[in-house]
């Protein structure tokens, strides 16, 4: 173990369990590494991801953004390409943008498309899929209000979705940040996963929630206000 990580260990009580602010505050303090680190929510919920009718995927937009900005890239046509232009998209077109994805041109983070391009992009779903970057309504990257979801994105956007174990993984913010920008982002996101509990999911819905830095270690959070 290295310095940097014995020494935050130390000012971290692995057996005691912290309020969100307090454990994102001590996330905050404890990130010493030479970049800046992104702090990260995760989330341990009570569903079987076996099941189709308890899976979570969902979208929230952070008040005070993630800390990095997002390259946008439109596929629509006529008005709409026009909308996500004044929007400020770094990137509009239509099928010259489905060919240049298919030539390995993919320089954006977030691919927003207009319902009536997706037959278009349906050739590059393998190239899309494998990357997470193929438009999904409901990401809200596939919408004709092309202009609201390039000013979301901007603003801090970002789509998340429970793993094969039920966990809920999402960035809040980076350790530069004020830490009441980073409690603020991660509450909105608990009370995003709150909202879309499945019907179906039985028993204690949020399990676990911890708190980390990129470097640094997790801090783990009382539950009990959250399911309560």
């Amino acid at each position: 173990m290295g310095k940097r990580l014995e020494t935050a260990k130390k000012a971290i009580d692995s057996k005691k369990l912290y309020t969100l602010k307090e454990a994102v505050a001590l996330c905050k303090d404890n990130a010493k590494a030479k970049f800046d680190e992104t702090v990260e929510l995760h989330v341990r919920l009570g569903i079987d991801t076996k099941k189709s009718d308890q899976q979570v995927r969902t979208m929230v937009v952070l008040p005070h953004g993630t800390g990095k900005t997002k390259r946008i890239a439109v596929l629509a046509k006529g008005e709409h390409a026009q909308d996500a232009q004044k929007a400020g998209a770094d990137l509009v077109g239509g099928e010259d943008l489905v060919e240049d994805i298919l030539k390995g041109k993919m320089d954006f983070d977030v691919l927003v498309a207009t319902p009536d391009t997706m037959r278009d992009l349906a050739k590059a779903a393998k190239i899309l899929g494998p990357r997470g970057l193929m438009p999904n309504p409901k990401a809200g990257t596939v919408t004709f209000d092309v202009a609201t979801a390039v000013k979301e994105l901007k603003a801090g956007r970002i789509e998340f979705k429970a793993d094969a174990y039920g966990i809920v993984h999402v960035p809040v913010g980076k350790a530069s940040f004020d830490a009441e920008k980073l409690f603020t982002n991660a509450k909105a996101v608990l009370d995003v996963i709150n909202k879309v509990k499945p019907s179906t999911s039985k028993g204690v819905y949020v399990r676990t929630i911890s708190v980390s830095s990129t470097m640094g270690p997790g801090l783990h959070v009382d539950t009990s206000k959250v399911n309560a």
